[in-house]
């Protein structure tokens, strides 16, 4: 993929979206420590100098703690983080995907769904979705969630400063509302990694963190029977089970193994009186009754004030 990164200020305005409105950024324990720490070491260096070996190190144990439970997807440590289920139907597990949109494995993955009557989320790349478009509407039109997984998925996303995230998370977020027509209220950073900067970025764009129960490793794992079983293995409702759609990997007859892995996946699903669905919708309950209507109404005003403006026309010239 480029590292170009577009200009969101030239990117085509979506209609009929409403972006999330932010939510609170709360510090949990460990950063609140953290920044005690920090205060603490600037105070001692002032009154013990002769001592600053055991601050500095005190200081680094605490980066080495804040950098390790980065490495942690399921971790809460950095701030909220879902890796259950705890609201829908209570015999629900949600199906998710990574790294799509995939030309050749996801309208695959579409109709099996189809075929099963499941729903799922679909954690998309924002310049894959530039690239199919139609394929991302698709998976709305079908009753599928399309959520942020980034611009680029870069490697070093968890190691990015505030701009580099916002710019990441911000691209993705105009990528989808455009091709989708509705904006991301989940968002899941690439292999689950992330940085101590991350949830103050994604509480200004009303974004929730999502990790995963359990994962299948379908990107590296080439046998669709080991990706079931390590689903499968003590599935329970409340799961929330990952695969990719994006980067799937192939059996040796060249066939994404997701293929195979699905089907049977599904089977295993209502064999164990499970459903299988998509993330909740978070922006339905992040906003109140009156928010929710704020927020509709100021969207059909700015689309009044478009409409209104391209209903003026330029005076005609002679050549």
């Amino acid at each position: 993929m480029s590292d170009a990164m577009p200009r969101t200020t030239e990117r085509a305005s979506p209609r009929c979206a409403v972006p999330p409105p932010p939510r609170a950024y709360r510090r949990t324990a460990l950063i609140r420590a953290t920044w005690a720490s920090h205060l603490s070491a600037i105070a001692a260096l002032g009154i013990v100098p002769e001592r600053w070996p055991w601050i500095l190190g005190a200081l680094a144990a605490n980066h080495l703690v804040i950098g390790g439970t980065g490495l942690i997807p399921t971790s809460r440590l950095l701030g909220p983080n879902l890796t259950r289920l705890t609201g829908g139907p209570a015999n629900a597990v949600a199906l998710t995907f990574d790294d799509g949109p995939d030309s050749e494995v996801t309208p695959r993955v579409l109709d099996l769904l189809d075929e099963r009557g499941a729903r799922a989320s679909f954690f998309v790349i924002g310049k894959r979705v530039e690239a199919h478009p139609d394929l991302a509407a698709e998976i709305v039109r079908r009753g599928h969630a399309v959520e942020n997984h980034t611009y680029r998925h870069r490697h070093d996303f968890s190691l990015r400063g505030p701009r580099a995230l916002d710019r990441e998370v911000t691209a993705a977020q105009e990528s989808i509302a455009t091709a989708t027509g509705r904006y991301p209220t989940w968002f899941r950073a690439p292999a689950g990694l992330r940085g101590v900067l991350l949830e103050p970025v994604l509480a200004r764009h009303g974004l929730s963190l999502a990790a995963w129960t359990r994962r299948a490793y379908d990107t590296v794992v080439r046998d669709p029977a080991q990706i079931v079983a390590r689903l499968g293995r003590n599935l329970s409702a409340g799961d929330v089970l990952l695969l990719h759609d994006g980067s799937a990997a192939r059996t040796a007859a060249g066939r994404p193994a997701l293929f195979e892995a699905l089907p049977r996946l599904l089977d295993l699903i209502a064999e164990r009186g499970l459903v299988a669905v998509p993330l909740p919708e978070t922006e339905v309950v992040s906003l109140g009754p009156q928010r929710l209507a704020a927020a509709e109404g100021a969207r059909r005003s700015e689309e009044a004030n478009e409409t209104t403006s391209a209903g003026v026309s330029a005076p005609e010239t002679t050549e």
